[in-house]
């Protein structure tokens, strides 16, 4: 079926046709007919598959002659936000709809103005939006469609009380929507509590990765991950390179690297402010840069056409973070490739990995690198793993309790 004999509203079919679209993806030829009809949905599919319009076009049809704020888009992250409110103003562009976007991180008093301007349909992250309705900025007493994006990581236990406290200002009698690459058995508990009777959608089973991302996973020690990924920038057409780190702290230090080996780089983690993160990721589109190093502020919600490769400097922890990562490439049907450094305290985290996902990675060992027979200390790896957990913050003595020397050793190794 084609978009055109969806038969959608003549507006949205315009706004479609300038998009080069021509046939709705897996997902949204799944999900657009029952969320048409108001059913309630959890809808699943691999990342860059287009979940964004399968929740977008029927929603935004439903409120062509509607005035008010009848949608609510929740997401986890602002750059995501920012993603979801640029799709919904290419789709709205031939309509009279007003789609606005607040997120945390940006002046309040903008914010404030557009809100008591009024929108139709707004995009917003749970902490923003709820300072907005503690403080009477917003009304969504009108809203008809709630829509969460990614939402496994809305309904964690992280954004949980917030949504919970969005929830009381919305009227129960709505239409929901739940869209994830993945959706975790205590998630999905949580949904199906919130949902009324819910079409359950999958394109793809939970946590499956694009046939045409290319997988590998190199084995390397802790203090050659930084050597071994200049040298793969620098002897391979590595063009648009994502790379995600564990901490901010192993962000910035793993940035100053590559910038030293003479690699055009930026990074971005949550210690940046909005118009910093915002400059990195257009120079990393615009391809002024060749790297963008992240944290998993990044994972969800990057959008960027001609990603080559995404690069796990450190093994995530979280299965379902790694297919959230590794779908930044190879989006909308491209080919793309995904790289993972595992150190020798990381193999646990891969083989979970693996078995979430089902088979074994090809694994690439160099002899120059690969941590087999030469492992870094116990005391040194021990040490990471506390720093980690902490999130890299440390003041003038650790919070790991570490020495001067196992600092110093620390860094060393990245």
């Amino acid at each position: 079926m084609t978009f055109d004999e969806m038969n959608l509203a003549e507006p949205l079919r315009r706004a479609i046709r300038e998009q080069g679209w021509e046939r709705p993806t897996p997902i949204q030829s799944k999900t657009i007919g029952p969320a048409r009809e108001g059913r309630d949905m959890v809808g699943i599919a691999q990342t860059g598959t287009g979940k964004t319009a399968g929740f977008l076009l029927p929603t935004l049809e439903k409120q062509l002659h509607k005035e008010g704020l009848h949608t609510l888009v929740l997401c986890p992250t602002r750059e995501l936000a920012d993603q979801v409110m640029e799709d919904a103003k290419a789709l709205t562009k031939h309509t009279e709809l007003f789609c606005g976007v607040v997120v945390g991180g940006m002046p309040m008093r903008p914010q404030i103005r557009d809100l008591k301007a009024g929108f139709d349909v707004l995009v917003a992250t749970p902490g923003r939006l709820l300072d907005h309705l503690e403080r009477g900025n917003v009304k969504l007493d009108q809203v008809e469609t709630l829509i969460l994006d990614e939402a496994d990581r809305m309904l964690d236990m992280g954004f949980r009380p917030q949504i919970e406290a969005i929830m009381k200002y919305i009227p129960t009698k709505r239409q929901t929507l739940f869209f994830s690459a993945t959706m975790p058995n205590g998630v999905h508990a949580l949904a199906l509590r919130i949902l009324n009777d819910p079409v359950w959608v999958e394109a793809a089973p939970q946590a499956t990765v694009a046939d045409h991302v290319d997988q590998k996973v190199y084995s390397v020690r802790s203090e050659k991950k930084s050597q071994l990924l200049i040298e793969l920038l620098k002897e391979t057409n590595w063009d648009q390179v994502l790379v995600f780190t564990a901490t901010k702290a192993g962000a910035d230090v793993l940035i100053v690297r590559l910038e030293r080996a003479g690699i055009k780089a930026d990074v971005m983690h949550g210690n940046k402010d909005m118009k910093q993160r915002r400059k990195a990721l257009e120079a990393f589109a615009d391809g002024k840069v060749q790297v963008l190093v992240a944290t998993d502020v990044a994972q969800r919600g990057l959008d960027i056409e001609g990603i080559s490769h995404v690069v796990n400097y450190d093994v995530p922890r979280d299965p379902e973070a790694y297919v959230h990562r590794i779908g930044r490439t190879g989006r909308a049907g491209a080919s793309g490739s995904a790289v993972t450094f595992m150190s020798g305290l990381e193999l646990a985290a891969m083989k979970d990995i693996e078995r979430v996902v089902g088979y074994r990675i090809e694994r690439i060992s160099l002899p120059e690198y690969d941590y087999a027979g030469s492992p870094v200390s116990a005391e040194t790896e021990n040490a990471k793993a506390v720093v980690n957990r902490g999130g890299g913050r440390m003041g003038s003595k650790s919070a790991a309790g570490l020495s001067p020397e196992q600092l110093k050793e620390l860094m060393r190794v990245g």
